[in-house]
């Protein structure tokens, strides 16, 4: 279920790794990193490691290898096949599969990630479907944040028409699940979508609806009202803009003390700097935009900063910087 095997595969390929080159560096045999990668073993905690040090995982990598011991396989094995006596190991289990999945996003391209997650997501789709019990609410919770998942990576793979479909399904399954959080988030990914595809007035009404949906985080707030702003900044509304960047900076202090939700785990008040200098930069502002996009990417763990969804934030400092 942890899909180890396909996500080394994919990393290396990514690399431009072969596997003898990749034995070779790790100084092992050809023939057993062979049978890791085919899905025939399990990598030892070593082996996760180096393999992870070797393409620069930042951790991510080893984790997904930990994440499922032998008695979890078991268990999901067991829920699958009777769904009506789904446990909270299972559910545990499956939630610990979809963190480590989402950190490997960081250091990984969505075009590497989409098949094994959507294959796994088959598996998840028909527990959650015919589970019974007390822990099936929980398990559907899990299962509507992997939809939510599955609909960023298409988003961020350009797969558009894709990315609509189960960003909408992910709504409806937020809703489902009585999940405001999830609910914003997938409404915030739909405006990541429009953003890329470069139509602001869809920009403002995603990130609209994002910010005022109820229930969901502060600092989900505080990110989608500073990125509605972006929208009408592109728009040249410029009084709307300026009241949407003075209601984030008012929602920073209630956030400040707050934790991001486990569906938007990167979140930080430092985090939504990068938003502000998009806005700046749109206004014209560009040493606003240059210092704000600075400081945001310096407070980026170092898995995320070269992350596929960080570079327009890099390619925006060099347009402020360059302006």
């Amino acid at each position: 279920m942890s899909d180890f095997a396909a996500r080394a595969r994919a990393a290396l390929d990514e690399r431009d790794i072969s596997l003898r080159a990749a034995a070779r560096a790790m100084h092992i045999d050809p023939g057993h990193l062979s049978r890791v990668l085919s899905g025939k073993r399990s990598p030892s905690p070593q082996l996760a490691e180096a393999l992870d040090g070797l393409v620069g995982a930042e951790g991510a990598l080893a984790d997904l290898a930990a994440t499922l011991d032998e008695d979890d396989r078991g268990r999901i094995a067991h829920s699958v096949a009777e769904p009506a006596r789904v446990d909270l190991g299972t559910v545990r289990a499956l939630a610990d599969v979809l963190a480590a999945q989402r950190r490997l996003d960081d250091t990984l391209p969505a075009t590497a990630m989409l098949p094994s997650t959507s294959a796994q997501w088959e598996t998840v789709e028909r527990l959650a479907r015919d589970a019974r019990g007390p822990h099936a609410d929980a398990l559907r919770e899990v299962a509507a944040e992997w939809v939510q998942f599955v609909g960023w990576l298409h988003a961020e793979a350009r797969n558009d028409a894709d990315a609509v479909r189960w960003l909408t399904e992910a709504e409806d399954r937020a809703d489902e699940v009585g999940s405001g959080e999830l609910a914003a988030q997938a409404a915030n990914f739909k405006g990541y979508l429009a953003r890329r595809q470069g139509r602001p007035r869809a920009i403002v009404r995603w990130f609209s609806a994002a910010y005022y949906t109820p229930g969901a985080a502060p600092l989900q707030r505080v990110g989608d009202a500073v990125q509605a702003a972006h929208g009408y900044a592109l728009l040249g509304e410029r009084d709307a803009a300026r009241r949407l960047l003075g209601e984030a900076s008012d929602l920073v202090d209630e956030a400040g003390d707050t934790e991001a939700p486990g569906t938007a785990y990167w979140l930080s008040p430092t985090f939504s700097r990068m938003g502000m200098g998009l806005v700046h930069l749109a206004l014209g502002e560009y040493a606003e935009a240059a210092a704000n996009l600075r400081a945001g990417l310096d407070g980026l763990p170092s898995e995320q900063r070269h992350a596929e969804w960080s570079r327009e934030y890099r390619d925006a400092l060099e347009e402020a910087r360059a302006a």
